[in-house]
């Protein structure tokens, strides 16, 4: 028999879940995003990097290219293997690598470091673990519950960097976050039921589907525009702890810097909340995303004008980071309502792949173009100007995004031919897949029109 229509609020059991797994996901990249605004300057102290100035930057984002190279192998182990152990593997990898990047005295051990902490790859498996533990129905929630943890994150550890760099230093930062990945594992063991793996397509990719999700050309504007966001991201870490430090023209020291981010993130919060609102309410999505692309736009050619002055760095910084947030907020959600049914899990591990490369470009690009010699910081930031310029008109072609849901129901096992057809009928429902093999029909809805009673109400009657 079907199931009756359930409330979409959490249990206390996947409550309990979902807080600590996206504590493990905050956890790990709180480990990532710390070191970001202070590692140049960290960076430039070590042995070969004089002489080797490319490699700062190619270390600041080697994380990513080995993120994007293990997160689908990963997610496809712990399907084979369960999703604890691949996760608590991941953990380790990563726990090993920033132990290597502590312990660095050269660059070229700081780069092997990143690059060991990048393979530790967990959030395929994270997020299939999520999708065991939760019912259908309450999905939507829990990885917005996920999301918010990763902004949480990114923000604490823009404004807690520099104040532990001075207290603790960057290796100490590393050395904490080795502590912080072997916590995660007492807490996946400890506190996280454990349950059988079972395949979710709408959290788990499915290669079948993988040339389905290449050849829409929404969803590939989409993975351009994470790949560009996080390729601009990386760039401009590169090289803007450098501009406010430079010895020629100080700005802020290193360890004051944190009196620049948290006004900065405070307020650029405030300002993303009512703009993401107005985008999914008023169905402007599309309108919302274009702004937030212009934000950065002239964000990058303000830091590319006016790097020297710190009253024009603090705009430049509130301005990106609008539209940063609103846009880490929206491309999960524009994927996920371009995507098939049946096909979401595929759409965001390419997605995801296409972030982590970004991450790695951003830092390899910062990396060749910056000339510590001539400090050609307005370099990197007209380049990333010309990226976000490039993102914005390749985004003019994208489709307004369907304001569709997705909904999972068992398949009968009296089902009768009929069944596509009665449900296509129904109000609001747009698209179906049926999965004999999951035995799970994927509707596509408007959540504003569709009855889920009457859709249940079709599946007893087949």
């Amino acid at each position: 028999m079907p199931k009756t229509p359930t409330s979409s609020v959490l249990d206390q059991r996947e409550r309990r879940a979902v807080f600590s797994l996206a504590g493990i996901f905050g956890l790990r990249l709180l480990g990532l995003f710390l070191v970001l605004p202070v590692f140049s300057v960290y960076a430039h102290s070590l042995k070969g990097a004089a002489d080797h100035p490319a490699l700062i930057g190619i270390a600041l984002g080697a994380y990513g290219l080995t993120q994007a190279i293990f997160q689908i192998p990963f997610g496809k182990l712990s399907d084979r293997i369960g999703r604890k152990p691949v996760i608590a593997l991941g953990l380790l990898i990563f726990a090993a690598g920033s132990v290597v990047a502590a312990v660095a005295t050269s660059v070229d051990g700081l780069l092997i470091g990143r690059i060991i902490q990048g393979a530790g790859a967990v959030a395929a498996a994270i997020i299939a673990l999520t999708a065991d533990l939760v019912r259908e129905e309450r999905w939507t929630k829990a990885m917005a519950i996920i999301g918010i943890t990763i902004g949480v994150s990114f923000s604490i550890s823009l404004v807690l960097s520099a104040p532990l760099a001075h207290l603790i230093g960057v290796s100490g930062i590393f050395w904490a976050t080795a502590v912080l990945s072997l916590l995660a594992i007492a807490v996946l063991y400890l506190i996280i039921p454990s349950v059988p793996a079972k395949f979710h397509r709408d959290a788990e990719l499915n290669p079948a589907m993988l040339s389905q999700v290449l050849k829409d050309p929404n969803l590939r504007r989409l993975d351009f525009g994470i790949f560009a966001l996080h390729t601009g991201l990386t760039s401009i870490f590169v090289v803007l702890p450098l501009v406010l430090v430079d010895p020629a023209h100080p700005i802020l020291p290193l360890s004051a810097q944190w009196e620049l981010y948290l006004p900065i993130m405070l307020l650029s919060f405030l300002f993303m909340i009512p703009l993401i609102a107005v985008g999914e309410a008023k169905r402007k999505l599309k309108e919302v995303f274009l702004l937030a692309i212009v934000l950065l736009i002239i964000a990058a050619v303000l830091l590319a004008s006016s790097a020297q002055s710190l009253a024009i760095i603090a705009i430049a910084l509130f301005l990106f980071f609008v539209g940063f947030n609103v846009l880490e907020a929206s491309l999960p959600s524009l994927v996920a309502k371009f995507s098939h049914p049946g096909a979401k899990g595929t759409a965001t591990g390419v997605y995801t792949s296409s972030e982590f490369l970004g991450a790695f470009c951003g830092g390899l690009l910062g990396g060749l173009l910056y000339i510590p010699e001539t400090r050609n910081y307005s370099t990197i930031f007209w380049v990333v100007t010309a990226i976000f310029v490039v993102w914005f008109v390749v985004s003019l072609g994208m489709q307004r995004p369907p304001y569709l849901l997705t909904r999972i129901f068992p398949l009968p096992d009296d089902a009768t031919d009929t069944l596509r057809e009665r449900l296509l009928a129904l109000p609001g429902v747009a698209e179906i897949a049926i999965f004999v093999d999951e035995k799970a029909i994927y509707c596509k809805v408007d959540s504003k029109i569709f009855d889920e009673a009457s859709a249940h109400a079709v599946l007893t009657q087949a």
